[in-house]
């Protein structure tokens, strides 16, 4: 059963563009493409909020199916903000019934944080978020990509998230965006707060 605000709208923060298409900042990208892929969906450019747009149609029981908007912002990360106010304003949505997908390098790869309501943590996409809305109770999934690792510990954060994740880290990759992916689907299914129990939990 489905909380009383329902999900509708899943927004993942990334920069547009092939060169940033694999970089740690773009994982909110990625957890909507796998989802995107699970339920054979494709995104379309669209100009009047200037993000990609797939939809997917989600069931709560065999007889209730309703329509979820999957979108990637193209407006930059910083300014992701502005695409998901233009999103929410024209489908006429409530901050509440958005679920925004960002990386975030203060936890570990691997570990996946859903919140229902908050501030953006420093995360710049977020913060823009916050700033467009002019709200922050809006539910978030932060997926971890970790700080730079010892030998690049004097590396600047933002090269750090605009970087590749290592060839050793590809495995916890997959497994992190696919997690991620599950931790959406349970929110859209089963409301935030069984999400965050399930999924809230350290990277193994």
């Amino acid at each position: 059963m489905g909380e009383a605000t329902p999900i509708k709208l899943v927004v993942g923060l990334g920069n547009p563009g092939k060169e940033y298409a694999l970089t740690r900042h773009n994982i909110g990208f990625m957890a909507l493409d796998e989802l995107a892929k699970r339920h054979r969906a494709e995104f379309h450019r669209k100009l009047r909020f200037n993000a990609f747009i797939s939809e997917i149609q989600y069931s709560t029981t065999p007889s209730l199916h309703y329509p979820i908007l999957l979108a990637k912002p193209q407006t930059f990360m910083n300014n992701s903000g502005a695409s998901v106010r233009a999103l929410a304003a024209w489908h006429k949505l409530s901050p509440r019934e958005l679920l925004v997908v960002v990386d975030d390098a203060d936890l570990p790869l691997g570990t996946l944080r859903l919140r229902e309501s908050g501030s953006s943590g420093g995360q710049k996409g977020l913060a823009s978020v916050i700033q467009h809305l002019g709200a922050q109770d809006f539910p978030r999934l932060r997926i971890g990509i970790g700080r730079p690792a010892a030998e690049r510990a004097n590396q600047d954060l933002a090269d750090h998230v605009l970087s590749t994740f290592d060839k050793s880290e590809s495995p916890l990759v997959k497994e992190t965006i696919a997690r991620a992916a599950d931790a959406i689907e349970c929110a859209l299914q089963f409301g935030i707060t069984k999400a965050m129990n399930e999924f809230n939990k350290k990277a193994s």
